[in-house]
């Protein structure tokens, strides 16, 4: 008996034909072939006897049995949640590709070109052929200009072993986190938060403890809160500042508080997420937490190219530390991507030689940056019961609009937390902006001024024109 296995293009489909030799004719006339939904093949054999007239004969038979495949995920996927504002992002991209005039204000990028100069360098790498993989931790020219950036604008000091380039610093973050944190692990959280922090520590089979903060007080970390969180199982504290999503700036009186509760606890280190630190509003002004005393040997300081340089492409960021935790974050770099691209290397090179924080290049930024967070700061201001913490740093205004709950819109329904208020005013106002349960608190919406002034104009106008559509629900 001959047989053959016919599988349809879409793998969901399989037909097994039967065919038996011409002098067996017990059998022509039995199954030809079937067809069955494709879940997992396994093949058995099996003797039997088939009875004739004249006499019987033993053969083996093929047996196919469709088994369903196990598409269960690991618990430890199963407990991340998906970026909101990515998916947010994407779903406004979306409509502006169908056509719908949407207003993106809920990516964290900058809207500007990469400066020339590093572009140019760029286009330099590759049109000399440096265009092969270099070292997993980088080339030795960028992590020493980083060493020296350090120690020119953070007071800090470290030698190329100590640092390891990634691709981009979330890779550098999430893979500090996984370097040090075991099972069951906590890892401190000041909230709001950047989206993927407590995920990096369920990925880690770490417990992110969230610590909320207050927009009256800036939304900036008490330490007298932190103290009294703190437990044996604490392993890791995460700041970020300038933060993302509040634009708070941490003072140095305010961490030197902190390093102070830190230094009690010879298990807890700190994860300082600097990306936006030359994106800052005078009179605020920048400190890296490792420049505190005794804060260098349990300091993971990260940071990366692609906010204050408008690199977000390039994928290029980095974390500075002890060489021990260094190396270990390279042992998992080493097995994840290898090391960064050459050419975005080269391009990051360039970018530190355009001076002490990033040079006119970036001042010029930074300056159209502060023009636009006054402007939303005023115009936001203007409406009654919103609440707005002025921004210090990044680009990013976290306004609390809680006061609009409970009210309801024709044809949409009520308004219940910042989701169904973001999605009203996607629906409404054609302005994409990011809930703010996506950073722990709901009570606020995120808005990146990553854009034109002119477009912020124009967003403005049309949140306030949806916003005043908004009537309270009258009680049944």
């Amino acid at each position: 008996m001959a047989n053959s296995l016919q599988t349809s293009s879409s793998t969901t489909t399989t037909r097994l034909s039967l065919r038996s030799p011409s002098s067996d004719s017990s059998l022509e006339s039995g199954l030809r072939s079937i067809s069955f939904p494709l879940k997992s093949l396994k093949f058995l054999t099996r003797q039997v006897v088939i009875k004739q007239p004249n006499k019987s004969r033993r053969t083996t038979e093929l047996v196919v049995k469709a088994m369903e495949v196990d598409i269960s995920l690991s618990p430890r996927v199963n407990s991340v949640k998906p970026s909101k504002t990515v998916a947010i992002t994407d779903q406004a991209t979306a409509l502006v590709q169908a056509g719908v005039p949407v207003i993106r204000l809920a990516a964290g990028e900058p809207d500007f070109d990469t400066p020339a100069p590093i572009a140019e360098a760029g286009k330099n790498a590759i049109r000399e052929g440096y265009t092969r993989y270099t070292p997993n931790a980088g080339t030795v020219e960028i992590r020493q200009a980083i060493c020296n950036k350090l120690k020119e604008e953070n007071g800090i000091s470290y030698t190329p072993d100590q640092i390891l380039v990634s691709n981009g610093a979330k890779q550098s973050i999430v893979q500090a986190v996984m370097a040090v944190c075991s099972p069951g692990d906590e890892v401190i959280i000041p909230a709001p938060f950047w989206v993927s922090y407590p995920e990096m520590a369920r990925l880690a089979d770490a417990k992110p403890v969230i610590l909320p903060t207050h927009i009256s007080e800036n939304f900036l970390l008490d330490p007298k809160v932190l103290e009294s969180k703190l437990t044996e199982k604490s392993r890791l504290l995460i700041l970020c500042s300038p933060s993302n999503p509040t634009g708070s700036v941490y003072p140095k009186r305010l961490l030197e508080e902190i390093a102070q509760v830190v230094a009690k606890h010879p298990r807890l280190l700190v994860l300082s997420d600097e990306i936006y630190e030359h994106i800052i509003y005078a009179p605020a002004t920048h400190t890296s937490f490792a420049s505190l005393p005794g804060m260098w040997e349990r300091t993971l300081t990260v940071n990366g190219f692609s906010k204050a340089f408008a690199m977000t492409g390039w994928r290029l960021g980095y974390l500075a530390g002890p060489k021990h935790f260094v190396s270990a974050c390279g042992k998992i770099q080493s097995q994840f991507t290898s090391g960064a691209s050459s050419i975005a290397q080269k391009a990051g090179v360039a970018a530190l030689g355009l001076g002490y924080a990033g040079g006119e290049a970036v001042s010029i930024m930074v300056k159209a940056f502060r023009e636009r967070r006054d402007f939303l700061v005023k115009s936001f201001g203007e409406l009654e019961g919103v609440k707005i913490s002025e921004p210090k740093g990044a680009f990013y205004l976290f306004i609390d609009f809680s006061s609009y709950y409970g009210t309801e819109a024709e044809g949409f329904g009520k308004i219940e937390n910042s989701e169904s208020l973001c999605r009203y005013l996607l629906d409404e106002g054609q302005v994409a902006l990011v809930p703010g349960d996506a950073f722990g608190d709901d009570s606020c919406i995120r808005i990146s001024y990553a854009a034109s002034l002119t477009t912020l104009q124009a967003a403005v106008e049309r949140i306030k024109k949806a916003l005043l559509l908004l009537r309270r629900a009258v009680p049944v």
